[in-house]
């Protein structure tokens, strides 16, 4: 959620509302796509439900998760560029998701005139790189276990940060699989391991016991911005 400068929370559809915009709410389901690679950048998204991946695609049709969305995340910035844009990526939702839509003219006027608006858009956009830049690094230098390890908590922290275990929202293996850039039979093979030491439970759900998880993974791998 939003706040401005006295610490008073800010609805972004209140006030995208209030400031003369319409609001244009859309819902997927699992695997429908809020805009696709290659085509027209001409809005703006405000995630308010749900959990969406963006993901690229090459020519030869090798296909790569760049980051996971949570409620809160804006995506598809690329079209407030000075020059006609097209989608750089894919933004699918990975469960039922719903999103605020801003046409890139209604945006470019709101920051100008909502400098709250503006500070907290910023702050979001780079929140959003410092974590694909982690993820980067997680790509190049990690384990697939730690990669499944890592991609397992952080869809936990996003759901309820105070809580010491928490459901992700419904995700396939073969899903988790793409994130982590790994097979199927690996992602069983990890999640089995992960339970048989106490740190997930799952049945229809994952369930992942975040302070176990994170204790391992600090201990094991030394690292510091999980």
């Amino acid at each position: 959620m939003l706040s401005d400068k006295n610490g008073i929370a800010l609805d972004p559809a209140v006030l995208l509302e209030n400031a003369g915009i319409g609001q244009r709410i859309v819902d997927l389901e699992p695997d429908l796509c809020f805009f696709t690679q290659g085509g027209p950048a001409d809005s703006v998204f405000y995630l308010l439900s749900g959990r969406a991946k963006l993901l690229v695609v090459s020519d030869k049709g090798k296909q790569a998760t760049i980051t996971l969305l949570s409620p809160g995340d804006v995506f598809g910035e690329e079209s407030l560029a000075t020059v006609p844009r097209v989608r750089l990526a894919t933004a699918m939702a990975v469960n039922t998701c719903a999103a605020l839509k801003v046409a890139k003219e209604d945006m470019l006027r709101i920051l100008h005139e909502e400098p709250a608006f503006a500070d907290q858009f910023l702050s979001c956009l780079l929140a959003r790189s410092t974590r694909i830049q982690a993820d980067l690094v997680d790509q190049i230098l990690n384990s697939s276990e730690k990669r499944l390890a890592r991609m397992l908590l952080l869809m936990a922290e996003s759901r309820k940060p105070n809580e010491g275990k928490t459901f992700i929202p419904p995700i396939t293996q073969e899903t988790l699989a793409e994130m982590v850039g790994t097979t199927r039979s690996r992602v069983s093979f990890f999640m089995n391991r992960f339970r048989n030491l106490g740190l997930i439970e799952y049945k229809d759900r994952i369930q992942v016991h975040k302070s176990r998880l994170r204790t391992v993974l600090v201990e094991q791998f030394e690292e510091t911005y999980l």
